[in-house]
């Protein structure tokens, strides 16, 4: 039976439940919850903005979004949004689906820590950073009914300690790859994670290259 959370259908096709699976046996419960979350976040942004978006691309692109945070999908070198988003790619060239759309959820996933960009593209890329934002940053808290963070957050808990623990996995996601930190928001959490980190800085790079002037 296909589940209805906050008046939205999750997706229930072969593909989705597949994924879900995946993810269940990948993540732990923070992780897993926050994902699916992010789905009910992102496609309810949809609906209030009267998006035209694909319900199971958006499920997709929730659900790998964390994905580059495990050791089983983790890099030694790539950024981990980049890490999830080839995850997202391998699995769904297993089912078939166009390179369109497959490029709409690689992108989703590899721009969600990116603020002011995905807004402004197609939706799937828009609303899982939408859900991202909502589920992280509290970022259009006050657009969602309560009923509905009631309803979302029965079905998918988020813990008491929630915010910290969040930080605590994406600094233990990225703390033997500071460099890919460069230019982008988690260079915030080794600041506050690793006393050992020191940021790249964008204009001594400048300054120090191999240009004369």
């Amino acid at each position: 039976m296909t589940e209805i959370i906050a008046g939205i259908h999750v997706p229930d096709s072969a593909m989705a439940r597949a994924a879900t699976q995946l993810v269940r046996d990948t993540e732990d419960d923070l992780l897993y919850n926050h994902s699916r979350r992010v789905f009910l976040w992102g496609a309810l942004t949809g609906n209030r903005r009267a998006l035209k978006y694909d319900s199971e691309l958006l499920y997709i692109g929730a659900m790998f979004h964390d994905m580059g945070l495990t050791a089983a999908h983790a890099s030694p070198d790539l950024r981990f949004e980049v890490d999830g988003a080839n995850a997202a790619r391998d699995f769904l060239k297993g089912y078939g689906v166009v390179e369109r759309d497959i490029e709409d959820v690689w992108t989703a996933i590899a721009l969600h820590t990116t603020p002011g960009v995905p807004e402004h593209m197609r939706p799937t890329i828009a609303l899982v950073t939408a859900g991202v934002e909502m589920d992280v940053l509290g970022i259009a808290y006050d657009d969602f009914s309560r009923e509905h963070r009631d309803h979302v957050c029965a079905h998918h808990p988020r813990e008491a300690n929630f915010k910290e623990n969040i930080i605590d996995h994406f600094a233990a996601g990225i703390i033997r790859k500071p460099q890919t930190t460069f230019g982008n928001v988690k260079a915030d959490v080794l600041a506050l994670k690793d006393p050992s980190f020191k940021r790249t800085n964008f204009c001594s790079i400048i300054l120090g290259s191999k240009w004369p002037g």
